[in-house]
């Protein structure tokens, strides 16, 4: 199952290429919580394989997470933290999650805009206090910038790794798979030893139990 949805992402990926990395990153910045966890890796798989370029699927995921940062920054900055509390139950938005956001702005200032960018639940949501406290949009655009490039180099590089070490990786995972299955076998064996003791003696107890009512029955008649 794992393996089918794996080949799914990355046919939908070659699909719509650059643009949807941009696209889905977006999302992911925004209000709608989209992991981008399931965004680069297999960008950066494809790019393993020279089906994508990587310095350009990074840009791309950079450029979409400000896109989307930015929808958060205006919304916020213009109609303040009630529109998000009330099209929360809409979007997935918590009043817990916007409190943690906001708690991480106030407690680290404008550089959260930067160190957000690698945390959850906070990464999508801390545009929405840096709007509200009307930050600077040239600092917000750089800060959210410079994290979302971290972000979204460690997301490609790890999947440019296992693209680009597939065969080691399926190897090693298949020689310890056989190992470990050989390590069930011998904690099974004992197990699956005392499960059938168990029902052989249960089965003959009950052969023997069905055998001395049948006699009783006979004598009695």
């Amino acid at each position: 199952m794992l393996e089918s949805f794996v080949s799914w992402l990355l046919s939908l990926f070659r699909g719509m290429g650059y643009p949807g990395i941009i696209a889905l990153m977006a999302v992911e910045s925004s209000i709608l919580p989209l992991p981008s966890e399931l965004v680069m890796p297999p960008a950066g798989y494809l790019a393993a394989k020279g089906e994508m370029n990587l310095a350009v699927a990074v840009a791309c995921g950079v450029l979409g997470s400000i896109l989307g940062a930015l929808a958060n920054y205006g919304l916020a900055r213009w109609l303040g933290r009630a529109f998000f509390l009330r099209l929360g139950r809409y979007v997935l938005i918590t009043e817990k999650g916007l409190d943690r956001s906001e708690r991480y702005f106030a407690a680290h200032g404008e550089i959260s805009t930067f160190l957000g960018r690698m945390l959850p639940v906070v990464r999508h949501l801390i545009s929405i206090p840096a709007g509200i406290a009307r930050m600077r949009l040239g600092r917000f655009v750089v800060f959210t910038g410079l994290g979302a490039l971290l972000w979204c180099s460690i997301l490609t590089g790890i999947g440019w790794f296992i693209g680009s070490r597939e065969d080691v990786i399926l190897e090693v995972l298949n020689r310890e798979a056989q190992r470990y299955a050989g390590r069930a076998i011998l904690l099974l064996l004992p197990i699956l030893a005392v499960i059938t003791a168990g029902y052989i003696w249960w089965h003959r107890r009950r052969a023997r139990a069905a055998g001395a009512a049948g006699a009783a029955q006979s004598r009695q008649e």
